[in-house]
């Protein structure tokens, strides 16, 4: 498997429990593993994120693009967690991959998975995987608590976590570099969750403001996608 075929990976019985594991045709520079968004419904699907894969594998990256539980079809805190974290770790069973380097990136609600799992170590049910070395967060909904309280997605939030908003939160940087990459013009997920997260962060995350609203982040051909290679571009 080469350049932009992808080799399709499962990690559980469940139909939305697969990832697509693509690799360049040189040494790769490291993983990006992509996580895609759509306020954790079921509705929405990796096929968000495969232009940004295919992208970056050209690019020299090997990638995973992941596939969760969502909320409508089995997903929600704890299951849609368990799904990432262990998408994540199918990582450590690929031959001949160096995991020197593995970005976690994520769009939207998926900005706020990819921040959890630079973090799951802390959790005992999580502990133990692949780690996670760098975050970008692409329009993240890094404050659940505060997307909970203006009802961000017409109330995603409380479909997501239930009573489970602790676990999900992730409020408590992990010790690894992120990247909060946001839009001012965003309609969708408004651009103070990226600057207070930053702000909270005492210099442990980065703010990146680019234009482009919500989507321009994740089209391959828009400034937004540029100004993330160029984050990717200094980390390996």
């Amino acid at each position: 498997m080469t350049g932009n075929d992808a080799k399709r990976l499962a990690y559980g019985d469940h139909t939305a429990q697969w990832a697509d594991l693509r690799r360049p045709d040189r040494a790769p520079r490291g993983v990006v593993v992509t996580i895609h968004g759509g306020f954790w419904r079921a509705r929405y699907d990796a096929s968000l994120a495969e232009p940004l894969a295919r992208d970056l594998t050209r690019r020299g990256w090997a990638t995973l693009n992941v596939e969760y539980r969502r909320v409508g079809a089995g997903g929600g805190v704890p299951a849609t967690l368990d799904d990432v974290a262990a998408a994540i770790d199918l990582l450590a069973v690929v031959p001949d991959l160096d995991r020197t380097r593995v970005v976690a990136l994520g769009h939207s609600a998926g900005g706020q998975l990819a921040a959890w799992a630079a973090g799951r170590q802390r959790h005992d049910r999580w502990a133990g995987g692949v780690p996670v070395t760098h975050v970008i967060s692409q329009a993240g909904v890094v404050d659940l608590e505060r997307a909970r309280r203006d009802r961000l997605g017409d109330g995603a939030v409380d479909a997501f976590v239930g009573s489970d908003l602790a676990l999900a939160d992730p409020g408590q940087l992990p010790q690894v570099p992120v990247w909060c990459v946001h839009a001012r013009d965003d309609e969708d997920v408004p651009f103070s969750q990226s600057e207070e997260y930053v702000a909270r962060s005492g210099g442990a995350a980065a703010l990146v403001e680019v234009a482009g609203g919500h989507f321009g982040l994740i089209d391959p051909g828009h400034p937004a996608w540029a100004a993330q290679v160029a984050i990717l571009d200094g980390i390996g």
